[in-house]
């Protein structure tokens, strides 16, 4: 059977979505300052990587295997992630790595978007 052109869509975006998280990541300041230690930013680095490569798993259970709970699971990301640029842009202004995560979070809601209308609504199991 082959892959809806929605669901198509989804995946290449939100591919291209969690390839720009990756970049951000590799952006971020990782000068060790007196809140954030040495320590404290690997982890928080590792923590990001972890969190990249489970959400592109969830893209790929969701648009090869055809499973719905992971798109619900990306929505959820979604909203704590923009939630999370909100207040990072009211903080510091937008810089480098939030400028990314904006164009990051956009193409996410296109893929959503695309995974919820058209040809995709009957290519997901309950």
């Amino acid at each position: 059977m082959s892959v809806p052109r929605n669901v198509l869509w989804f995946e290449v975006l939100l591919y291209a979505s969690l390839t720009l998280d990756a970049l951000s990541v590799a952006f971020t300041d990782r000068t060790a300052r007196s809140e954030m230690t040495e320590q404290m930013i690997m982890v928080a680095t590792l923590m990001a990587g972890c969190m990249i490569v489970l959400l592109m798993y969830f893209v790929y259970l969701a648009a090869r295997h055809r499973k719905n709970w992971p798109r619900w699971a990306l929505v959820a990301a979604l909203v704590l992630s923009a939630i999370s640029l909100v207040q990072v842009i009211g903080d510091r202004g937008v810089e480098l790595d939030s400028g990314i995560e904006v164009v990051s979070c956009i193409l996410t809601t296109a893929g959503l978007y695309y995974s919820f209308t058209g040809d995709a609504q009957g290519w997901f199991n309950a």
